[in-house]
């Protein structure tokens, strides 16, 4: 699908060139990368090759979303694993919320190093239930710390949602094909994805080796809540265990 809107200064997608070891991340519904630059850009200074690409319809406008059907989002990984996968040996995926829903996908068809998911969803979420209007108007991320922005729409397209439930419901139907090792962070307070999904996904999915990390700090968007750096010194121990 061709976008009409312009990408929103900050919400570009980002790359770089590291090792042979590579980390595909992913952000959530209606975000952008700019959330998981931060810890992107750490992976990069610990001399991994990242790349974070914008699920199509994202990090534009709503009504570029509206146009999108999750095909399209998975499509935006998949070239995003694909510009890995000529450079590096290994690849982990990291994804938040909807983008921790990819990464399971992804775990799902591809030989993944290591995935790890941070409040990710395979029910969707209470409020995107029984809604009848074009758009949901939404009250803000989701983040505990004071300050801090994420670029990110301020109403949802009710099309979208029902694509977003396409994907949970596709994804969550295979969780006990995926048998790479997992980190799965959640938060203990979510007011977006129950954490009750983290454990779904837990007790689901077949790897031997997987572990969950409750996040006490921060809410939904913990990539840019209280518990960033928890998450980064956490992710990066997998890593080097993993590659």
């Amino acid at each position: 699908m061709n976008e009409q809107y312009p990408v929103i200064k900050g919400a570009e997608p980002f790359q770089f060139e590291g090792s042979r070891e590579g980390v595909l991340m992913c952000h959530g519904f209606a975000g952008s990368p700019q959330s998981m630059f931060t810890i992107g850009e750490a992976f990069a200074d610990a001399g991994y090759t990242v790349c974070a690409p914008r699920l199509k319809g994202h990090g534009t406008a709503p009504e570029d979303l509206e146009k999108c059907t999750y095909q399209d989002w998975i499509a935006s990984i998949d070239e995003a694993y694909a510009w890995l996968e000529a450079r590096c040996d290994k690849i982990v995926m990291i994804g938040l919320s909807m983008g921790g829903t990819l990464t399971l996908h992804t775990a799902e068809k591809y030989p993944l190093a290591g995935m790890i998911t941070i409040n990710a969803a395979v029910d969707v979420p209470a409020m995107y239930e029984n809604q009848v209007k074009r758009f949901i108007d939404d009250d803000g991320p989701d983040i505990k710390r004071e300050g801090v922005m994420e670029i990110t729409y301020d109403k949802m397209p009710v099309k979208s949602v029902e694509e977003l439930k396409k994907l949970v419901t596709e994804t969550k139907e295979k969780l006990g094909e995926i048998t790479c090792p997992a980190v799965i962070f959640v938060s203990k307070e979510d007011h977006v994805v129950s954490p009750e999904n983290s454990k779904t996904i837990l007790e689901r999915i077949a790897s031997e080796q997987k572990q969950m990390i409750t996040m006490k700090e921060s809410y939904h968007v913990a990539t840019l809540d209280n518990d960033r750096e928890m998450i980064i010194e956490k992710s990066l121990k997998a890593l080097q265990a993993w590659v």
